[in-house]
Protein backbone atom coordinates (compact mmCIF):
# COMPACT_ATOMS: atom_id res chain seq x y z
CA UNK A 1 0.00 0.00 0.00
CA UNK A 2 1.60 3.42 -1.04
CA UNK A 3 2.18 6.23 1.30
CA UNK A 4 1.74 3.75 4.63
CA UNK A 5 3.06 5.17 7.72
CA UNK A 6 1.69 4.43 11.00
CA UNK A 7 4.12 5.52 12.88
CA UNK A 8 3.23 9.49 11.80
CA UNK A 9 -0.35 8.80 12.51
CA UNK A 10 0.28 7.72 15.88
CA UNK A 11 2.45 10.21 16.77
CA UNK A 12 1.23 13.24 15.21
CA UNK A 13 -1.27 13.75 18.42
CA UNK A 14 1.45 12.07 20.79
CA UNK A 15 1.87 13.75 24.34
CA UNK A 16 5.58 13.51 25.13
CA UNK A 17 5.58 14.07 28.94
CA UNK A 18 3.79 10.49 28.64
CA UNK A 19 6.69 8.95 27.85
CA UNK A 20 8.72 8.28 31.78
CA UNK A 21 10.01 6.18 34.21
CA UNK A 22 12.17 4.77 30.87
CA UNK A 23 8.68 3.99 29.08
CA UNK A 24 9.02 5.54 25.21
CA UNK A 25 6.02 6.15 22.95
CA UNK A 26 8.21 6.99 20.09
CA UNK A 27 9.76 3.17 20.16
CA UNK A 28 6.48 1.91 20.67
CA UNK A 29 5.31 3.83 17.52
CA UNK A 30 8.05 2.48 15.85
CA UNK A 31 7.57 -0.69 16.70
CA UNK A 32 3.87 -0.69 15.92
CA UNK A 33 4.79 0.43 12.52
CA UNK A 34 7.28 -2.03 11.59
CA UNK A 35 4.77 -4.82 12.28
CA UNK A 36 2.08 -3.29 10.49
CA UNK A 37 4.32 -3.15 7.18
CA UNK A 38 4.23 -7.05 7.60
CA UNK A 39 1.33 -8.62 6.13
CA UNK A 40 -0.06 -5.15 4.73
CA UNK A 41 -3.39 -5.14 2.99
CA UNK A 42 -4.48 -2.98 0.36
CA UNK A 43 -7.22 -2.08 2.54
CA UNK A 44 -4.44 -0.54 5.05
CA UNK A 45 -5.17 -4.02 7.49
CA UNK A 46 -3.18 -6.55 8.02
CA UNK A 47 -3.04 -10.06 6.79
CA UNK A 48 -0.91 -12.76 9.37
CA UNK A 49 -2.83 -16.10 9.65
CA UNK A 50 -1.49 -18.49 12.31
CA UNK A 51 1.33 -20.73 11.36
CA UNK A 52 1.61 -18.37 7.94
CA UNK A 53 5.11 -16.77 7.32
CA UNK A 54 3.55 -13.40 8.11
CA UNK A 55 3.25 -14.75 11.58
CA UNK A 56 6.07 -16.29 11.62
CA UNK A 57 8.15 -12.93 10.67
CA UNK A 58 6.66 -11.05 12.62
CA UNK A 59 7.78 -13.66 15.81
CA UNK A 60 11.25 -12.97 14.45
CA UNK A 61 11.38 -9.37 14.25
CA UNK A 62 9.96 -9.10 17.83
CA UNK A 63 12.47 -11.77 18.84
CA UNK A 64 15.01 -9.25 17.44
CA UNK A 65 13.78 -6.65 19.81
CA UNK A 66 13.71 -9.26 22.71
CA UNK A 67 17.26 -9.98 22.32
CA UNK A 68 18.21 -6.34 22.14
CA UNK A 69 16.25 -6.10 25.74
CA UNK A 70 18.52 -9.05 27.14
CA UNK A 71 16.03 -11.80 27.06
CA UNK A 72 17.05 -14.95 26.60
CA UNK A 73 14.85 -16.57 23.96
CA UNK A 74 12.98 -19.90 23.59
CA UNK A 75 10.31 -21.62 21.36
CA UNK A 76 8.29 -24.76 22.35
CA UNK A 77 6.95 -27.00 19.72
CA UNK A 78 3.42 -25.18 18.99
CA UNK A 79 5.93 -21.76 18.23
CA UNK A 80 4.61 -20.12 20.97
CA UNK A 81 7.65 -18.10 21.96
CA UNK A 82 9.05 -16.75 25.01
CA UNK A 83 11.65 -13.78 26.43
CA UNK A 84 12.65 -14.26 29.45
CA UNK A 85 14.65 -11.98 32.31
CA UNK A 86 15.89 -13.43 34.91
CA UNK A 87 15.12 -12.59 38.18
CA UNK A 88 16.88 -11.36 41.83
CA UNK A 89 15.68 -15.14 42.21
CA UNK A 90 15.91 -17.08 39.19
CA UNK A 91 14.24 -20.16 41.43
CA UNK A 92 10.43 -18.14 41.46
CA UNK A 93 7.80 -18.97 39.09
CA UNK A 94 7.98 -16.24 36.66
CA UNK A 95 5.58 -13.02 35.89
CA UNK A 96 4.59 -14.07 32.24
CA UNK A 97 3.00 -11.35 30.07
CA UNK A 98 1.82 -10.63 26.12
CA UNK A 99 -0.47 -12.16 23.75
CA UNK A 100 -0.53 -12.48 20.32
CA UNK A 101 0.63 -11.49 16.72
CA UNK A 102 -1.35 -13.35 14.26
CA UNK A 103 -4.62 -11.60 12.79
CA UNK A 104 -7.84 -12.27 11.24
CA UNK A 105 -7.48 -11.62 7.57
CA UNK A 106 -7.70 -7.66 6.72
CA UNK A 107 -7.70 -7.00 9.97
CA UNK A 108 -6.28 -4.12 12.29
CA UNK A 109 -3.22 -3.71 13.43
CA UNK A 110 -3.43 -3.28 17.57
CA UNK A 111 -5.29 -6.41 18.56
CA UNK A 112 -2.55 -8.75 20.27
CA UNK A 113 0.10 -7.09 18.97
CA UNK A 114 -0.19 -4.57 21.50
CA UNK A 115 -0.42 -6.59 24.47
CA UNK A 116 2.81 -8.17 22.80
CA UNK A 117 4.99 -4.85 22.68
CA UNK A 118 3.44 -3.72 25.71
CA UNK A 119 5.13 -6.45 27.84
CA UNK A 120 8.22 -5.75 26.03
CA UNK A 121 8.02 -1.78 26.47
CA UNK A 122 8.25 -3.13 30.48
CA UNK A 123 11.42 -4.42 29.95
CA UNK A 124 12.77 -2.02 27.93
CA UNK A 125 11.74 0.56 30.46
CA UNK A 126 13.58 -1.53 33.43
CA UNK A 127 16.58 -2.04 31.25
CA UNK A 128 16.90 2.04 31.02
CA UNK A 129 16.30 2.91 34.87
CA UNK A 130 18.63 -0.30 35.57
CA UNK A 131 16.01 -2.41 37.64
CA UNK A 132 15.90 -5.82 38.03
CA UNK A 133 12.43 -7.82 39.30
CA UNK A 134 12.47 -10.48 42.29
CA UNK A 135 11.09 -12.60 40.14
CA UNK A 136 11.81 -13.70 36.63
CA UNK A 137 9.66 -11.84 34.27
CA UNK A 138 8.71 -13.68 30.57
CA UNK A 139 7.40 -11.98 27.59
CA UNK A 140 5.21 -14.43 25.37
CA UNK A 141 4.01 -14.65 21.99
CA UNK A 142 1.22 -16.96 21.67
CA UNK A 143 0.67 -19.16 18.44
CA UNK A 144 -2.49 -18.59 16.48
CA UNK A 145 -4.87 -17.05 18.77
CA UNK A 146 -7.56 -15.76 16.14
CA UNK A 147 -8.27 -19.11 14.55
CA UNK A 148 -8.80 -17.70 11.18
CA UNK A 149 -7.03 -20.23 9.38
CA UNK A 150 -8.30 -23.23 10.85
CA UNK A 151 -11.26 -22.12 12.48
CA UNK A 152 -10.47 -22.81 15.88
CA UNK A 153 -8.15 -20.69 17.70
CA UNK A 154 -6.22 -20.11 20.89
CA UNK A 155 -4.06 -22.64 19.41
CA UNK A 156 -0.96 -21.50 21.13
CA UNK A 157 -1.96 -21.17 24.59
CA UNK A 158 -4.12 -24.29 24.78
CA UNK A 159 -0.76 -26.13 23.57
CA UNK A 160 0.74 -24.43 26.57
CA UNK A 161 -1.65 -25.67 29.25
CA UNK A 162 -1.81 -29.19 27.43
CA UNK A 163 -5.03 -28.52 26.29
CA UNK A 164 -4.90 -30.06 23.24
CA UNK A 165 -7.28 -32.63 21.25
CA UNK A 166 -4.59 -34.03 18.73
CA UNK A 167 -7.07 -36.15 16.89
CA UNK A 168 -9.42 -32.99 16.12
CA UNK A 169 -6.20 -30.64 15.55
CA UNK A 170 -4.60 -33.34 12.76
CA UNK A 171 -8.75 -33.26 11.07
CA UNK A 172 -8.01 -29.29 10.62
CA UNK A 173 -7.85 -28.57 6.86
CA UNK A 174 -7.61 -24.44 5.78
CA UNK A 175 -9.30 -22.66 2.78
CA UNK A 176 -6.64 -24.08 0.89
CA UNK A 177 -7.16 -27.64 1.14
CA UNK A 178 -3.38 -27.30 3.75
CA UNK A 179 -3.49 -30.02 6.21
CA UNK A 180 -2.88 -28.21 9.55
CA UNK A 181 0.23 -30.58 10.32
CA UNK A 182 1.73 -29.00 6.40
CA UNK A 183 0.63 -25.90 7.78
CA UNK A 184 3.42 -26.15 10.91
CA UNK A 185 6.15 -27.75 8.66
CA UNK A 186 5.99 -24.74 6.19
CA UNK A 187 7.51 -22.23 9.46
CA UNK A 188 9.57 -24.97 10.60
CA UNK A 189 7.03 -26.99 13.41
CA UNK A 190 6.36 -30.87 13.63
CA UNK A 191 3.04 -32.55 14.36
CA UNK A 192 5.68 -34.55 17.07
CA UNK A 193 6.72 -31.33 18.30
CA UNK A 194 3.17 -29.77 18.91
CA UNK A 195 1.50 -32.88 20.23
CA UNK A 196 4.11 -33.07 22.72
CA UNK A 197 4.20 -29.62 24.00
CA UNK A 198 2.85 -28.28 27.11
CA UNK A 199 5.02 -26.48 29.86
CA UNK A 200 5.07 -27.09 33.53
CA UNK A 201 2.78 -24.61 34.77
CA UNK A 202 4.63 -24.77 37.98
CA UNK A 203 7.04 -22.24 36.71
CA UNK A 204 4.23 -19.69 36.04
CA UNK A 205 3.29 -17.50 39.14
CA UNK A 206 0.40 -15.45 37.09
CA UNK A 207 -0.35 -14.50 33.43
CA UNK A 208 -1.44 -10.34 32.93
CA UNK A 209 -2.61 -9.81 28.89
CA UNK A 210 -2.65 -5.72 27.88
CA UNK A 211 -5.46 -5.93 25.18
CA UNK A 212 -7.72 -3.18 23.30
CA UNK A 213 -11.47 -3.37 24.02
CA UNK A 214 -12.70 -4.18 21.13
CA UNK A 215 -15.74 -1.89 22.24
CA UNK A 216 -17.03 1.40 23.44
CA UNK A 217 -17.16 1.54 27.43
CA UNK A 218 -14.02 2.69 27.87
CA UNK A 219 -14.63 5.75 25.00
CA UNK A 220 -17.99 6.15 26.63
CA UNK A 221 -15.79 6.35 30.13
CA UNK A 222 -13.38 8.92 28.17
CA UNK A 223 -10.94 6.46 29.89
CA UNK A 224 -7.85 4.81 28.82
CA UNK A 225 -7.81 1.70 30.25
CA UNK A 226 -10.09 -0.25 32.18
CA UNK A 227 -10.00 -3.46 34.40
CA UNK A 228 -11.63 -6.67 32.99
CA UNK A 229 -13.48 -7.86 35.62
CA UNK A 230 -13.77 -10.96 34.03
CA UNK A 231 -13.61 -13.26 30.69
CA UNK A 232 -17.12 -14.92 29.24
CA UNK A 233 -17.28 -18.46 29.14
CA UNK A 234 -19.39 -19.07 25.80
CA UNK A 235 -22.32 -21.63 25.82
CA UNK A 236 -23.69 -22.39 22.48
CA UNK A 237 -27.12 -24.02 22.08
CA UNK A 238 -28.26 -25.88 18.52
CA UNK A 239 -31.81 -25.26 18.54
CA UNK A 240 -34.34 -26.91 15.88
CA UNK A 241 -38.13 -25.78 15.37
CA UNK A 242 -39.84 -28.90 13.55
CA UNK A 243 -43.17 -27.85 11.99
CA UNK A 244 -44.97 -29.13 8.88
CA UNK A 245 -43.57 -28.03 5.11
CA UNK A 246 -46.47 -26.94 2.81
CA UNK A 247 -47.91 -24.86 -0.24
CA UNK A 248 -47.41 -20.93 0.50
CA UNK A 249 -50.88 -20.91 -1.34
CA UNK A 250 -52.94 -23.42 -0.71
CA UNK A 251 -52.26 -23.84 2.99
CA UNK A 252 -54.86 -21.57 4.91
CA UNK A 253 -53.09 -19.41 8.10
CA UNK A 254 -55.43 -21.36 10.53
CA UNK A 255 -53.78 -24.61 9.54
CA UNK A 256 -49.82 -23.93 9.32
CA UNK A 257 -47.20 -25.44 11.45
CA UNK A 258 -44.52 -22.95 10.92
CA UNK A 259 -41.34 -23.74 11.78
CA UNK A 260 -39.76 -20.12 11.07
CA UNK A 261 -42.82 -18.63 12.56
CA UNK A 262 -41.62 -19.95 16.21
CA UNK A 263 -37.67 -19.39 15.20
CA UNK A 264 -39.18 -15.75 14.46
CA UNK A 265 -41.02 -15.54 18.23
CA UNK A 266 -37.57 -17.12 19.57
CA UNK A 267 -35.15 -14.98 18.53
CA UNK A 268 -37.06 -11.94 19.30
CA UNK A 269 -37.69 -13.23 22.78
CA UNK A 270 -33.96 -14.06 23.66
CA UNK A 271 -32.91 -10.64 23.14
CA UNK A 272 -34.81 -9.57 26.72
CA UNK A 273 -33.58 -13.02 28.43
CA UNK A 274 -30.02 -11.70 29.63
CA UNK A 275 -30.80 -8.63 31.09
CA UNK A 276 -33.09 -10.08 33.93
CA UNK A 277 -30.56 -12.19 35.06
CA UNK A 278 -27.43 -10.68 34.65
CA UNK A 279 -26.18 -7.03 33.76
CA UNK A 280 -22.61 -8.83 32.05
CA UNK A 281 -24.61 -11.45 30.77
CA UNK A 282 -25.34 -11.30 26.73
CA UNK A 283 -27.40 -14.08 24.10
CA UNK A 284 -26.87 -13.85 20.64
CA UNK A 285 -28.83 -15.64 17.19
CA UNK A 286 -25.89 -15.17 14.51
CA UNK A 287 -26.65 -17.94 12.54
CA UNK A 288 -30.23 -19.30 10.87
CA UNK A 289 -30.72 -22.30 8.65
CA UNK A 290 -34.56 -22.58 7.11
CA UNK A 291 -35.61 -25.65 5.16
CA UNK A 292 -36.51 -26.34 2.56
CA UNK A 293 -35.61 -22.40 2.11
CA UNK A 294 -38.01 -22.30 -0.76
CA UNK A 295 -39.53 -19.09 -1.33
CA UNK A 296 -42.74 -20.71 -1.99
CA UNK A 297 -42.49 -23.26 0.54
CA UNK A 298 -43.75 -23.08 4.37
CA UNK A 299 -40.86 -23.65 6.24
CA UNK A 300 -40.92 -27.00 7.76
CA UNK A 301 -37.83 -26.54 10.09
CA UNK A 302 -35.69 -24.36 11.21
CA UNK A 303 -31.94 -24.71 12.90
CA UNK A 304 -30.30 -22.12 14.73
CA UNK A 305 -27.27 -21.07 16.89
CA UNK A 306 -27.76 -19.31 20.08
CA UNK A 307 -24.41 -18.06 21.30
CA UNK A 308 -24.89 -17.43 25.37
CA UNK A 309 -21.83 -15.41 27.12
CA UNK A 310 -21.43 -14.64 30.95
CA UNK A 311 -18.46 -14.00 33.13
CA UNK A 312 -20.04 -16.11 36.19
CA UNK A 313 -20.39 -19.62 35.32
CA UNK A 314 -23.90 -19.97 37.22
CA UNK A 315 -25.58 -16.87 35.65
CA UNK A 316 -24.84 -17.92 31.99
CA UNK A 317 -26.38 -21.46 32.59
CA UNK A 318 -29.30 -19.66 34.72
CA UNK A 319 -29.50 -17.68 30.88
CA UNK A 320 -29.12 -21.14 29.25
CA UNK A 321 -31.93 -22.56 30.88
CA UNK A 322 -34.38 -19.91 30.61
CA UNK A 323 -33.23 -19.76 26.57
CA UNK A 324 -34.40 -23.40 26.60
CA UNK A 325 -37.90 -23.28 28.38
CA UNK A 326 -38.52 -19.91 26.03
CA UNK A 327 -38.00 -22.59 22.95
CA UNK A 328 -40.24 -25.33 24.59
CA UNK A 329 -42.69 -22.64 25.20
CA UNK A 330 -43.36 -21.31 22.09
CA UNK A 331 -43.00 -24.21 19.88
CA UNK A 332 -45.86 -25.76 22.38
CA UNK A 333 -48.13 -22.35 21.63
CA UNK A 334 -47.78 -22.33 17.87
CA UNK A 335 -47.98 -25.93 17.22
CA UNK A 336 -44.75 -26.95 16.64
CA UNK A 337 -41.80 -29.20 17.83
CA UNK A 338 -38.51 -28.07 19.12
CA UNK A 339 -34.90 -29.98 19.77
CA UNK A 340 -32.15 -28.75 21.31
CA UNK A 341 -28.42 -29.84 22.02
CA UNK A 342 -25.50 -27.81 23.90
CA UNK A 343 -22.36 -28.01 21.68
CA UNK A 344 -20.00 -26.13 23.43
CA UNK A 345 -19.69 -25.19 26.99
CA UNK A 346 -16.46 -23.44 28.19
CA UNK A 347 -16.46 -22.27 31.87
CA UNK A 348 -15.85 -18.17 32.23
CA UNK A 349 -12.50 -17.11 33.73
CA UNK A 350 -13.01 -14.31 36.68
CA UNK A 351 -10.63 -12.33 37.66
CA UNK A 352 -9.33 -12.88 41.10
CA UNK A 353 -10.75 -9.63 43.42
CA UNK A 354 -6.99 -9.16 44.95
CA UNK A 355 -5.55 -8.77 40.94
CA UNK A 356 -8.21 -6.27 40.37
CA UNK A 357 -7.21 -4.27 43.62
CA UNK A 358 -3.86 -4.56 42.68
CA UNK A 359 -4.59 -2.83 39.04
CA UNK A 360 -6.80 -0.58 40.57
CA UNK A 361 -3.95 0.87 42.55
CA UNK A 362 -1.82 0.93 39.40
CA UNK A 363 -3.95 3.08 38.28
CA UNK A 364 -5.16 5.30 40.76
CA UNK A 365 -0.95 5.82 40.60
CA UNK A 366 -1.20 7.42 37.55
CA UNK A 367 -4.06 9.42 38.07
CA UNK A 368 -6.80 6.87 36.25
CA UNK A 369 -9.84 6.29 37.61
CA UNK A 370 -10.29 2.56 38.03
CA UNK A 371 -13.08 0.68 35.71
CA UNK A 372 -14.19 -2.41 35.58
CA UNK A 373 -15.52 -3.90 32.20
CA UNK A 374 -16.17 -8.21 31.53
CA UNK A 375 -14.96 -9.26 28.33
CA UNK A 376 -17.11 -10.56 25.92
CA UNK A 377 -14.37 -12.23 23.51
CA UNK A 378 -12.26 -15.24 24.38
CA UNK A 379 -8.65 -14.22 24.85
CA UNK A 380 -5.28 -16.39 25.51
CA UNK A 381 -5.80 -15.13 29.65
CA UNK A 382 -8.97 -17.04 28.86
CA UNK A 383 -7.17 -20.58 27.83
CA UNK A 384 -4.15 -20.20 30.40
CA UNK A 385 -7.00 -18.52 33.24
CA UNK A 386 -8.74 -22.25 33.40
CA UNK A 387 -5.09 -23.16 35.39
CA UNK A 388 -3.43 -19.73 36.81
CA UNK A 389 -4.06 -16.81 38.06
CA UNK A 390 -4.96 -14.12 35.46
CA UNK A 391 -5.33 -10.11 35.47
CA UNK A 392 -6.86 -8.53 32.24
CA UNK A 393 -6.12 -4.69 31.05
CA UNK A 394 -8.35 -3.12 28.30
CA UNK A 395 -7.05 -0.27 26.32
CA UNK A 396 -9.58 2.32 24.70
CA UNK A 397 -11.00 1.60 21.21
CA UNK A 398 -11.86 4.44 18.85
CA UNK A 399 -15.69 3.24 18.33
CA UNK A 400 -15.49 0.19 19.74
CA UNK A 401 -13.91 -1.25 16.08
CA UNK A 402 -11.44 -4.27 15.74
CA UNK A 403 -11.10 -7.51 13.54
CA UNK A 404 -10.98 -3.91 10.68
CA UNK A 405 -7.99 -2.05 9.12
CA UNK A 406 -9.88 0.79 11.20
CA UNK A 407 -9.10 -0.40 14.38
CA UNK A 408 -7.55 1.87 16.32
CA UNK A 409 -6.25 2.92 19.88
CA UNK A 410 -4.41 6.14 20.14
CA UNK A 411 -0.31 6.33 21.45
CA UNK A 412 -1.84 8.12 24.37
CA UNK A 413 -3.62 5.81 25.53
CA UNK A 414 -1.97 2.31 24.52
CA UNK A 415 1.55 4.10 26.54
CA UNK A 416 -0.73 4.92 29.16
CA UNK A 417 -1.60 1.03 29.51
CA UNK A 418 1.81 0.14 29.55
CA UNK A 419 2.55 2.70 32.80
CA UNK A 420 -0.58 0.65 34.39
CA UNK A 421 1.41 -2.83 33.77
CA UNK A 422 4.58 -1.55 35.00
CA UNK A 423 3.14 -0.63 37.80
CA UNK A 424 1.41 -3.65 38.15
CA UNK A 425 3.86 -6.28 37.49
CA UNK A 426 6.03 -4.35 40.16
CA UNK A 427 3.08 -4.65 42.43
CA UNK A 428 3.02 -8.55 42.26
CA UNK A 429 6.78 -8.97 42.19
CA UNK A 430 6.99 -8.65 46.27
CA UNK A 431 8.26 -11.95 47.41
Amino acid sequence: MDNWDLYTRLIHEYEADLSYDGIDGDRLAKRLHAISEIGLTEEGGSYRLGFSHEERQTKDLVIGWMKEAGLAITEDGAGNVFGRLEGQDSSLPCILSGSHVDSVPNGGHFDGLLGVLSALEVVEAWKAKGYRPQRPFEVVIFSDEEGARFNNGLTGSRAMVDDIDMDVEEELVDDNGLPFGQALEAVGLTKDGFANEGRRLEEIASFVEVHIEQGKTLEKQNLPVGIVSGIAGPSWLEIEFHGTAGHAGNTPMTERQDALVAAGEFVRQVHDIPGGVSNSAVATVGKLQVYPNGSNVIPGKVKLIVDIRDIYENTRDEVVRLVIDEAQNIATNLGVTCSYQQTLKVAPVPIPEEAKNQLRQAMEKHNITAHELPSGAGHDAMIVGHHLPVAMLFVKSKDGISHNPAEWSSLNDCVQGVHVLKSYVESIDQV
